[in-house]
């Protein structure tokens, strides 16, 4: 199928506002898909103007030079050095030529995004007033301000109503059918965590009755759905208990193909698959090119739900990003249950609003900090970082390691572009050498937005080792958050210098880097200390042991990163990618090397599946567990329209409005 006819379908499902996303990372070949969407690497600079959503609108001003160019000339100035005319010009003239492909690829125009903000009224909460980034999210219109702040009086005893009346429907489904079918609903809707209980008794009593109860008419969709719950939850399933959808242990058998549910089921299944699970792999590519083949001629509801499934598994999604969908897809059911939905709608609500009161806070603290006003070459990305920070935990009680995930997020872009945009090798080297001792007697060296940037990184780091361990505790969570940042400054400066040199390293080499360059290990050692619920002293041989999670997790994050951004950087010669590292490695062509980055995305994938569902976990590391797989979803969140933290294509700041701003209307 082409893409442009994948293209008309999901706007038919999605509405006339809906984008061509069904690249999903390895869920379609390469044949389906279109363009990939480019990177941006030069930062919105200070004397640009003002529009709505600046953020996600580029100017070029013709007098305000390129962040490359103003660094050679910061360079030249501050050593009294004097690049020649020639290498001069031959530098400026590549970094036009780099904003040019910037200007083709549209990077400057955005409707999408200008017409979310057109219109809209000032209803600021207090403190998110003086905060253009934030600000613009928020002026949205017929949105009572309350809202913004708390959900409105009353709610929760309204909600306890509704669970009491939600309650016996557990007991109501008494067919193992019906209660997954009830379990999946609540999941998707987001109610887990209103009725864990029951959920827990429910699966209990199916994971003990025998597979054969199921009607022969439901078989493959429901052993599908009671495959993936299961394991899922915990429990230990073979994939033998898929076995009997085959002929003759070679093909899945084809008389299920009409049944478009039951594809949908076994292709969210398989995505739960580990290494050696090979009925599973067979049952991804036959639903797939089943759904592929049907879904042209579907419509309504079932065209939606195969859209969605195609674009991205349930598995590898975020689901707090995922639950207005699935309660407006409920909602149009004719057999929708309403106290369900109403329930769902004020959970979301509810949830929400404990959400944007993290984003206060954070608009408060990065207004305060004036970070932006010393190091003004970097991006400017808090409303990114705070969503980013959301995907990895949405639960009300990690309010503070949102927040604390945020300010992270913030300092990993700015330090990212001081490797990227601003220092020159030396200055790069004093820099990692600052941050890896820090002390900071080497940093009179540096230029003093460096400074400022190494001084705020020392408090945030400070504050946060005070926010986990207290005033009893913080020195002993200092040391591992400490190394966290030097090992990630080591292999942004491993990178300069490949960068300086020319050097382009043979993929295992890049990876062998890449993946603590990702951030990926730097977030996941402070997520640690807030969800780890272990004594202090056992931390670090706690996150040796789940070294391999959190480097498959990672190596998601940099993956996903490449694929989405590695065209761009091809055009303007930047540092290579994975994906240039292994085309000049293996001589092979950008499609070849684009299927092999996606073929080591669900490699990593199954890994992490290993951790999640077959090896034996204690009960208490399970939150840190989760953290660490939102981690590796929040990179498709990040690039699966493009470059998150750098292009905006207008889907981030729909994303934005509609998980942290816009509630859900109620009847």
């Amino acid at each position: 199928m082409a893409v442009g006819e994948y293209h008309s379908l999901s706007q038919h499902a999605k509405g006339s506002q809906s984008q061509d996303r069904l690249e999903c990372f390895g869920v379609l070949d390469d044949e389906d898909v279109g363009e990939t969407d480019s990177a941006h690497g030069a930062p919105i600079r200070k004397n640009l103007p003002i529009c709505p959503l600046d953020n996600y609108r580029r100017y070029y001003i013709s007098e305000c030079p390129l962040p490359e160019v103003a660094k050679a000339d910061r360079v030249e100035q501050r050593r009294g050095q004097s690049l020649s005319d020639g290498v001069l010009q031959q530098k400026t003239d590549m970094l036009r030529n780099r904003l040019a492909a910037y200007r083709a690829e549209g990077v400057w125009d955005n409707p999408t995004v200008e017409e979310i903000s057109s219109g809209c009224n000032s209803i600021l909460a207090d403190g998110l007033e003086e905060s253009t980034n934030f600000g613009n999210y928020l002026h949205r219109p017929n949105l009572p301000p309350e809202t913004l702040i708390s959900p409105k009086e009353g709610i929760e005893q309204r909600m306890e109503r509704l669970m009491e009346d939600v309650k016996p429907m557990f007991p109501k489904a008494v067919d193992s059918l019906a209660k997954l079918e009830l379990i999946d609903r609540m999941r998707k809707m987001g109610l887990s965590n209103l009725f864990d209980n029951e959920m827990k008794e429910a699966l209990e009593t199916v994971a003990s009755t025998k597979n054969g109860i199921f009607d022969m008419e439901n078989h493959v969709y429901a052993r599908a759905l009671r495959f993936r719950l299961l394991r899922q939850h915990g429990y230990v399933v073979s994939q033998d208990e898929m076995r009997s959808f085959k002929e003759e242990s070679k093909t899945f058998n084809r008389s299920n193909c009409e049944d478009v549910e039951a594809m949908m089921q076994l292709l969210e299944a398989s995505h739960l698959a580990v290494e050696g699970e090979n009925i599973l792999d067979e049952g991804k590519a036959f639903s797939t090119g089943i759904l592929r083949e049907r879904v042209s001629s579907l419509d309504g509801r079932l065209l939606k739900c195969a859209v969605h499934a195609l674009e991205l598994p349930m598995h590898r999604r975020l689901q707090w990003f995922d639950v207005k969908w699935q309660i407006d897809l409920y909602e149009q059911q004719e057999d929708k249950q309403s106290n369900l939905l109403e329930l769902a709608k004020l959970n979301f609500n509810t949830v929400q609003a404990t959400h944007r009161r993290d984003l206060i806070e954070i608009s408060r603290w990065w207004r305060d900090l004036g970070l932006i006003e010393h190091v003004d070459f970097t991006r400017d990305r808090p409303v990114e970082s705070f969503l980013c920070a959301l995907g990895l935990s949405q639960e009300p009680r990690f309010s503070s390691l949102r927040k604390s995930l945020t300010k992270v997020i913030i300092f990993i872009l700015v330090i990212d572009d001081v490797y990227d945009l601003y220092g020159s090798l030396e200055e790069l080297e004093c820099f990692t050498s600052v941050v890896t001792r820090w002390d900071s007697e080497p940093i009179q060296q540096l230029p003093e937005c460096m400074k400022f940037c190494f001084r705020a990184l020392h408090d945030l780091t400070y504050e946060i080792a005070h926010e986990i361990g207290k005033e009893e505790d913080w020195h002993r969570v200092l040391p591992h958050l400490m190394k966290a940042w030097a090992d990630f400054c080591k292999a942004l400066l491993t990178e300069a210098k490949w960068d300086h040199l020319g050097y382009t390293p043979s993929l295992e080499e890049y990876l062998s880097n890449a993946w603590t360059s990702s951030s990926g290990p730097l977030l996941l050692s402070h997520a640690y200390f807030f969800v780890g619920h272990m004594k202090l002293e056992d931390a670090a041989e706690l996150v040796e042991s789940k070294k391999d999670l959190i480097y498959n997790a990672s190596m998601i994050i940099r993956l996903c990163n490449d694929l989405r951004t590695s065209k761009a950087e091809i055009e303007r010669g930047d540092a290579p990618s994975s994906m240039v590292c292994y085309m000049r490695e293996a001589n092979v062509s950008e499609d070849i090397a684009r299927k092999h980055i996606k073929g080591l995305i669900d490699q990593a994938w199954k890994n992490i599946n290993a951790h999640c569902f077959v090896n034996a976990e204690t009960p208490f590391l399970r939150p840190y567990i989760d953290v660490t797989v939102n981690a590796a979803r929040a990179a498709y969140m990040i690039y699966q329209s493009g470059d998150g933290f750098g292009v905006q294509d207008g889907t981030i700041g729909q994303q934005m409005l509609s998980a942290v701003i816009e509630p859900l209307a109620l009847d």
